[in-house]
């Protein structure tokens, strides 16, 4: 860091971190960290980012796939998000996932990073099928804070913020963030880093929308247990995670290059 601005970000964690959600691969994934890169290389053009997140990983698997390649790159500044994945997964230990970020967290620190975190909404909020496991999302997030606070890992409290769990924020998945979702969260981050230029604008609430009718409700979970639930359970029982065969998309430090307007930048979004 130069004059209290970041010269080489580095982006860890899993799906929500490598952009799914916020473009395609046919197109390109932009999402929250590359956001906050475009927000950093406003301060400092000469910002360089990588982000070696790959979707589907579990929080030990970014430690053992991400971690010494971030500590080669030295970063100044690094973003660890990861353990959603793992609270999916039928044997959950929130200490055991944790304990893999705070390696992550205690190795960055200690090469000289200032790094950054998130905690996560209720996702039973999102997706009502998810609500067995609500009490597995407050307890990573009591543990995240925990592990933060003893490595002075700067915390975004993504949960406890009603807008977090509004539908327009998540994709169609219920799983990944949607563009404006992946535009609020980069705000977030950068409004807990005190960025030049950000504010707490992202905690807003969005318009008001019509609530959809009980047939509406019932026939839209149909549709998504069909479309998304099915196939994610399939891959479940044969072992398949969708990462499976992909690596980092910008394993690099590269300087960033200019990034056309988001059309998600308006809250009357869908």
């Amino acid at each position: 860091m130069r004059n209290g601005e970041f010269l080489r970000y580095v982006a860890l964690g899993d799906s929500q971190t490598e952009g799914v959600g916020d473009g395609d691969d046919a197109t390109g994934l932009r999402g929250w960290a590359d956001r906050l890169a475009e927000h950093l290389s406003a301060v400092n053009p000469s910002l360089e980012y990588a982000n070696l997140a790959v979707r589907g990983r579990v929080a030990h698997q970014v430690r053992a796939g991400q971690l010494a390649p971030a500590l080669a790159l030295r970063p100044d500044l690094a973003t660890v998000v990861a353990g959603v994945n793992d609270l999916l997964r039928p044997r959950f230990d929130a200490a055991e996932t944790v304990g893999h970020l705070e390696e992550m967290f205690a190795a960055l620190t200690a090469a000289g990073a200032h790094v950054a975190t998130l905690t996560f909404p209720d996702i039973g909020k999102i997706a009502p099928i998810a609500r067995p496991v609500r009490s597995r999302v407050f307890e990573l997030n009591d543990h995240i804070r925990a592990a933060a606070a003893r490595h002075g890992v700067t915390v975004t409290e993504a949960a406890g913020h009603a807008v977090t769990t509004d539908p327009r924020l998540w994709s169609t998945d219920r799983l990944h963030s949607s563009p404006l979702g992946h535009e609020r969260i980069a705000a977030a981050v950068a409004h807990t880093l005190q960025l030049p230029g950000s504010d707490d604008a992202w905690a807003r609430p969005l318009p008001p929308r019509a609530t959809p009718s009980a047939w509406q409700a019932a026939a839209a979970e149909v549709r998504w247990t069909a479309a998304f639930l099915g196939p994610w359970l399939g891959r479940r029982l044969r072992g398949r995670s969708s990462g499976d065969g992909r690596t980092a998309k910008r394993p690099l430090l590269l300087p960033m290059s200019p990034t056309p307007a988001s059309p998600s930048a308006a809250d009357t979004g869908p």
